[in-house]
């Protein structure tokens, strides 16, 4: 079994700067990509960044330049910086990973989401 766990979210004004943070537990042998996404109400789940086991990282237009994303292997953990939030950065956030297992068993698997709210 594999587990992520997030935290870091919350109620932020416009403008305001949070970071999420998502560990990862069980029987793991290796992460490859990990990744966050979104799903704002009413809407469908969107990816927001993905950053591979190397480094190399891809993030939605909208998100450029404002979040960054990035991952300690050895904790098994992966982050998002968000800053200058707006409003429509709304959303629950969910982190996700393709993990190799220890039985050598491959899939991805997601975190149980964290809340962010951006408003004034």
């Amino acid at each position: 079994q594999v587990q992520l766990v997030e935290s870091g979210g919350g109620s932020v004004q416009p403008g305001g700067s949070l970071r999420l943070s998502c560990t990862a537990s069980g029987s793991i042998f290796r992460i490859n990509d990990m990744g966050w996404y979104r799903q704002a109400p009413g809407k469908e789940r969107e990816l927001v960044a993905t950053i591979t086991s190397g480094g190399t990282t891809n993030y939605a237009d909208s998100v450029k330049g404002r979040f960054t994303i990035s991952r300690d292997n050895a904790k098994k953990a992966e982050y998002l910086q968000m800053i200058s939030l707006k409003p429509e950065d709304t959303a629950v956030y969910y982190c996700n990973a393709d993990v190799l297992t220890k039985l050598l068993h491959r899939g991805t698997y997601w975190g149980q989401g964290t809340q962010v709210a951006v408003s004034s």
